[in-house]
């Protein structure tokens, strides 16, 4: 199985693949990982200020085979990141799209509003972030709308957290 984790900046994507790790002892592909592992071995000219369609644009197929390779010899894999296009899907036909489990992750504004200093609390509960400046409350709605938006356009279910964070009901 692989379990492919998505969703806006600071919703807990990184933690929710920790314990799934935890849980199924499944291995773990964290993209801002691969993203820095190309980036400071000189492997692309990209930077990590980059936009995320540029970002996506070049990560997504690297990831896409990678995937594929996995289900391909029946390996489990969590893939976590949010350089997932929108339309993942379409990458996948029906001999890998049964092997894929798909979680988004979003915050409603009200769960913004009122738990903002938490969630900048969490931030680096698993990755130390170097710089969270530009996080706002702003910031953090227009992700989560994006994202929100993008992944329903495209048929996806979303997780929402809404009143308390708890992934506890991540459905596998």
């Amino acid at each position: 199985m692989i379990i492919l984790i998505t969703g806006a900046s600071h919703t807990g994507k990184t933690v929710l693949a920790q314990k799934l790790l935890k849980k199924y002892h499944y291995p773990y592909l964290s993209i801002d990982h691969l993203k820095m592992g190309l980036i400071r071995s000189g492997n692309t000219d990209l930077t990590p200020m980059d936009d995320d369609a540029t970002l996506t644009a070049y990560l997504w197929p690297i990831v896409r085979e990678m995937i594929k390779t996995a289900v391909e010899n029946d390996q489990n894999l969590i893939v976590e990141g949010c350089y997932i296009p929108f339309d993942w899907r379409k990458d996948f036909d029906e001999r890998y799209l049964p092997s894929i489990r798909f979680i988004c992750l979003c915050m409603t504004d009200a769960y913004i509003d009122a738990h903002f200093d938490e969630i900048i609390g969490h931030a680096s509960d698993i990755e130390q972030r170097l710089e969270d400046s530009y996080c706002t409350i702003e910031s953090l709605k227009a992700d989560n709308h994006r994202y929100i938006d993008g992944f329903q356009k495209s048929g996806e279910k979303i997780t929402l957290i809404e009143d308390a964070y708890n992934l506890s009901g991540v459905d596998l």
